[in-house]
């Protein structure tokens, strides 16, 4: 069974890795495009402007349902490989030349201890997907081969691999359209192979498979065969300026309870409201959820809890978080 997500109460993220402490609430479509997509076992391609929460749904989805999160952001050169597995082949090539160079009287290498020096298992790394499709085959990896010994994912207290994980891929539509292909194939087979390895990396008995969140900006196409095996949410602002208001206010006191009160988080989302219409209207790129969040971040942390003072500020520092053309000061 697959338990539901609570909608509209906050989850409470705490700091993992470089990613920030954060507040998270579920509404009813992203909880159930997280059910479809676990009971489904295909990816979750979140779609929608940045500063939405794409990313930070996967991390929520991990927190709420109790399972191991695991990220990645993807760039220009990122290839499926690279989620798999690294393999540091520069290294090894330094150390066969400085094993080559040494004079076997002084070191005393024999054949024997050259070629274990010079396994390749010793530089290779677990990428995000062999974390979460083979979680014990990967530490066995770093453990007893990896020369660098990254730290796996911090999982969370009590966590197996039979309680799952959740793997994001931000940002996919930086790379090719080859990543995603790819992606298919690993994700449709359940795992893949690693070379030097005498089996594959694969979900083992009793483990869950994976959620895999992919997000998207929409900068670039995705190919109709990708889109066609992910299930899709689509996540955004509401268009009507008081529902976005309500929308900005709930996350608000979400994240920062009275340390902003009623008045100022109303008033900071009526004016994000309006020049977020204005800049749509302009073909102009339009403040979002994160420049609210951004914007009462800055009241509290400049001025503390005072109402008074932190009116004041927001009256001389909007600009620099609504207006993103600078148009507005020099």
């Amino acid at each position: 069974m697959i338990p539901d997500i609570a909608i509209d109460t906050p989850i409470h993220l705490p700091r993992c890795g470089t990613w920030p402490a954060s507040v998270h609430l579920f509404d009813q479509p992203s909880a159930d495009a997280v059910l479809a997509a676990l009971a489904a076992e295909r990816p979750l391609l979140v779609r929608g402007e940045p500063g939405v929460g794409k990313s930070q749904l996967a991390r929520a989805a991990a927190q709420a349902l109790g399972r191991l999160f695991v990220g990645s952001v993807v760039h220009a050169r990122s290839e499926a490989q690279d989620l798999q597995w690294e393999y540091d082949a520069v290294a090894r090539l330094g150390e066969a030349q400085v094993l080559g160079s040494a004079v076997p009287d002084s070191t005393g290498q024999s054949g024997q201890a050259v070629r274990e020096r010079l396994d390749p298992r010793r530089y290779l790394s677990p990428g995000p997907l062999w974390w979460v499709f083979g979680w014990e085959s990967a530490q066995t990896q770093v453990a007893q081969y990896s020369l660098l010994k990254p730290n796996p994912p911090p999982a969370p207290e009590g966590w197996t691999p039979a309680n799952g994980s959740v793997l994001l891929i931000d940002e996919i539509d930086k790379a090719e359209s080859d990543l995603p292909n790819s992606l298919l194939e690993t994700l449709g087979n359940g795992g893949f192979p690693v070379p030097w390895l005498d089996e594959p990396v694969g979900l083992v008995a009793g483990t869950a498979p994976p959620l895999v969140v992919i997000t998207t900006n929409e900068e670039r196409e995705l190919p109709a065969a990708f889109l066609r095996r992910c299930m899709v949410l689509r996540l955004g602002l509401p268009d009507d300026p008081e529902a976005l208001a309500a929308h900005l206010i709930q996350r608000g006191v979400a994240h920062f309870g009275d340390a902003c009160n009623e008045e100022v988080r109303s008033l900071v989302a009526t004016q994000l409201a309006e020049d977020r219409a204005r800049a749509r209207d302009l073909g102009r790129p339009a403040p979002g959820q994160a420049e609210y969040l951004d914007i009462l971040r800055a009241l509290i942390n400049a001025r503390g809890s005072n109402p008074k003072k932190q009116k004041e500020l927001f009256v001389r520092i909007a600009r620099f978080a609504l207006d993103k053309t600078g148009a507005s000061g020099a």
